[in-house]
C-alpha cells in the first residue's frame, strides 16, 4: 500500500501543507495515522477523499442550505459513509434543480410585473397554504414580513391573507436571497418597484455589481446552480467510483 506524507499529498493535490491539516482538523478527509517519528500517514483514500472534497468546494453555492448539504456530503464520505453521501449528493442534485425552476419563475413573474399585465385569477391564501406551497418555513415567511419586505392584509379574524401578487413578489424574494441579496437591499427593490414599474431595478438593488438588474441576477443564478449540478453528477461518480474501491 502506497503511503505519503504531508508535505508529499500537499504536492499532489496542488495545495499548502497547511490545508492538509486543516482539512483533516474539519473532518472533510479522515484521521491520518502516525508512525512512531509521530509523522501522520496518508493513503490512497485520502488522496480520493481531498479531490472529492475540492471538486465539491470549486463550485460557489450560493444558498445556504445547498452549501451545508455538500459539505455534509465530503464529512459522510471521509468517514466511509459512501452510501449516505450518494443519496444526500442525490438529494442535493433535486434541490439545485429546483432552485433553478424557482430563478427562471422569478424571471418571469419581473417580465410580467414590468410589462404591467395584470392577472385575471385572484389568489387567496393562508400563510401556513403559502409556505407549503413555495416551500419557505413560517419562520422565513414571518421574518421577511417583520422586515417590511412584504405588507399582508388581515381579515376580520385576524389571519393573514395573501393574495396572487404577495406570491409573485414572496417568489421574487425567494430567489434573490438565494442569490444572496440582503434583505435592505430587496425591501428597497420592492418598495421602489411598487411605486414605480418603470423604476431601475439594478439601482433599486443598490449592489456592488451596478450593472445587475434583477433578471441578471437571477441569470447568473441559473448559471452557477447549472455548474453546481454539472459538479454534483461529477462527485456522485467519484463516491460511487470510492464505494467500490475503499
Amino acid at each position: 500500500m502506497t503511503i505519503y506524507r504531508t508535505s508529499e499529498v500537499a504536492a499532489v493535490i496542488g495545495v499548502h501543507p497547511n490545508t492538509v491539516r486543516l482539512y483533516e482538523e474539519w473532518g472533510l478527509i479522515p484521521a491520518a495515522e502516525r508512525q512512531s517519528n509521530g509523522y501522520r500517514v496518508f493513503t490512497a483514500f485520502h488522496i480520493q477523499q481531498f479531490l472529492l472534497a475540492r471538486t465539491a468546494f470549486q463550485i460557489e453555492v450560493l444558498q445556504g442550505g445547498l452549501r451545508k448539504k455538500i459539505v455534509d456530503v465530503v464529512k459522510l464520505s471521509a468517514k466511509s459513509d459512501f452510501t449516505k453521501a450518494i443519496l444526500l449528493t442525490q438529494e442535493y442534485i433535486a434541490d439545485v434543480r429546483t432552485e433553478r425552476s424557482h430563478a427562471d419563475e422569478a424571471i418571469h413573474i419581473v417580465r410580467h410585473i414590468l410589462s404591467g399585465e395584470t392577472s385575471d385569477t385572484p389568489i387567496l391564501m393562508k400563510r401556513k397554504e403559502v409556505s407549503d406551497h413555495l416551500g419557505i418555513s413560517m419562520d422565513t415567511l414571518r421574518n421577511w414580513e417583520m422586515n417590511g419586505l412584504l405588507n399582508v392584509k388581515r381579515r376580520q379574524n385576524g389571519y393573514r391573507i395573501y393574495t396572487e401578487q404577495d406570491i409573485k413578489h414572496l417568489k421574487i424574494i425567494r430567489s434573490l436571497r438565494c442569490a444572496n441579496y440582503s434583505l435592505e437591499a430587496i425591501l428597497r427593490m420592492l418598495q421602489q418597484l411598487s411605486q414605480n414599474p418603470d423604476v431601475d431595478i439594478k439601482l433599486a438593488l443598490n449592489t456592488p455589481r451596478q450593472d445587475d438588474d434583477i433578471i441578471s441576477v437571477c441569470d447568473k443564478l441559473i448559471t452557477s446552480l447549472t455548474s453546481a449540478e454539472r459538479n454534483a453528477l461529477k462527485i456522485l461518480d467519484m463516491l460511487q467510483k470510492m464505494k467500490e474501491q475503499f
